[in-house]
């Protein structure tokens, strides 16, 4: 089998995580599954000279930018770095002028900044990490930034959130590749998850709210999150904190941003995603763990959420034995 081109980009201030943790996922298809080609990776600097991290790592490229080439076998991997306003000339230069050719795009992180600045996201759905989204957006009105996935595909781009996105992007683009065995293999050799999905959010219900100020509020917080299934109405929620079910909501709201309904709506939906992705577990048991009691409730909390049934989730994002 012909090996696969990637080519990763490298620059000074890069993110060391958004080029290795890629890198480990397309060089362990060749170690895991050696029969089926794997992928030949190259990494590029401007000038060709080494490059250090933001975290202080010395990278050595094998090969200068200028000279690169790719073909519609390629690959085209941007990773991200610490953004101070300015961009390399020679990258986005390089990126307009041939990385078009490429067969795949693909962005980690603030990398997707350089491809919008380069024009190559324009007319396109994109993400990047949380704390840049809103610059995308006002930067760039021709890019569709969504903020909540960890990673987006639209056709042959796909632009992923921080770091570790990276790794689960780089996954899905070995079981696009060598199919899903392959990138069960190299995750359990990495020892992380085959894949979050792409529509995935960035955050956690948990990270996704602020954690409240107040002991009573965050014990609520933790008990909404361990007990998904449980009596989760304001009253019970108020009773726990010892608060006025008004006094409650109103402080929940206040020092978490959202209010509780929306949070426990949250957690349910997420709390049911992952058991969908992991479990053999019934949609009817699913529904009753995770506090929606009929199936049907549990449809329509990932219509309004996620746009698809849990039914047509599981069948793109759960194991392949159920």
């Amino acid at each position: 089998m012909p090996l696969r081109d990637v080519l990763v980009v490298l620059y000074d201030q890069v993110q060391s995580l958004d080029v290795t943790g890629p890198v480990e996922v397309f060089d362990g298809a060749g170690r895991c599954r050696p029969d089926d080609g794997g992928y030949a990776v190259r990494t590029v600097s401007p000038g060709g000279g080494p490059v250090r991290t933001g975290s202080g790592l010395t990278l050595l490229p094998d090969g200068d930018l200028e000279s690169a080439r790719p073909g519609p076998d390629t690959t085209v991997l941007m990773p991200g770095g610490r953004y101070t306003g300015d961009f390399e000339p020679r990258i986005t230069d390089w990126l307009r002028a041939h990385a078009g050719r490429a067969g795949r795009l693909v962005s980690v992180c603030t990398g997707g900044l350089l491809l919008a600045e380069a024009g190559l996201l324009d007319g396109r759905r994109a993400t990047t990490h949380w704390s840049v989204c809103e610059q995308m957006a006002r930067d760039y009105p021709r890019v569709t930034v969504e903020p909540d996935p960890i990673y987006v595909r639209d056709g042959p781009v796909a632009t992923s959130a921080g770091v570790t996105a990276g790794i689960d992007l780089a996954l899905a683009l070995v079981e696009e590749d060598l199919g899903r065995d392959a990138a069960l293999l190299i995750a359990r050799h990495l020892v992380v998850f085959l894949r979050r999905p792409g529509n995935q959010a960035q955050f956690s219900a948990q990270l996704a709210a602020q954690t409240a100020r107040r002991e009573p509020l965050r014990e609520v917080q933790h008990w909404i999150t361990e007990n998904p299934g449980g009596d989760l109405t304001v009253e019970a929620l108020a009773a726990r904190a010892a608060l006025s079910p008004r006094h409650f909501a109103r402080a929940f709201q206040a020092e978490t941003g959202v209010t509780p309904g929306r949070y426990v709506e949250r957690v349910r939906v997420e709390h049911a995603r992952r058991m969908l992705e992991e479990s053999g577990e019934g949609v009817a048991g699913i529904s009753r763990a995770c506090g929606y009691g009929t199936p049907e409730a549990l449809r329509r909390a990932f219509v309004k959420t996620l746009g698809q049934s849990p039914t047509e989730y599981r069948r793109r994002f759960g194991p392949p034995a159920v």
